[in-house]
């Protein structure tokens, strides 16, 4: 059975969480997702953490700020004139809504408050400066030296 390395592909079932035990993404019920580990989809504190599991492994693991969504950044604080938003668009502190960059991506970005005025909005990652709780199940793992038959 092969244990994941660095960059193995796993197919696995995760639940992401907090530290209180709220679930904010949970597949475990679904197919299970499959990832290319040292690609940048997931969480840097995550991938580390894989290494050396194998198929069939359960593990939950905690993942600070500095390995998982980062610190806060407070030059990530935006105010908003009202007028930018829809007059109809119900607006409500701790909503996530997408903004377009400069560049024509997107990110999320959490209403904090907001008057008749002007909205007061974070764009940082909702979940940067937590600590956050992975539980994981293997799958599968596949490695580049595996020769398929």
């Amino acid at each position: 059975m092969s244990l994941i390395e660095r960059n193995s592909r796993v197919t696995l079932h995760y639940r992401l969480g907090s530290t209180d035990d709220r679930v904010l993404e949970d597949n475990f019920d679904e197919e299970p997702m499959t990832v290319d580990l040292g690609q940048g989809a997931m969480a840097e504190g995550l991938e580390l953490a894989l290494i050396g599991l194998r198929p069939g492994d359960e593990q939950t693991i905690d993942i600070g700020p500095d390995l998982a969504f980062g610190h806060v950044d407070e030059t990530l604080f935006r105010a908003l004139p009202r007028a930018e938003f829809d007059p109809g668009f119900e607006l409500e502190p701790g909503l996530i809504i997408e903004f377009a960059t400069e560049t024509g991506d997107t990110l999320p970005g959490t209403i904090i408050d907001f008057d008749d005025q002007v909205v007061h909005i974070d764009l940082n990652h909702p979940l940067a400066g937590q600590t956050v709780r992975y539980s994981v199940r293997i799958i599968a793992v596949e490695n580049a030296d595996q020769t398929l038959h």
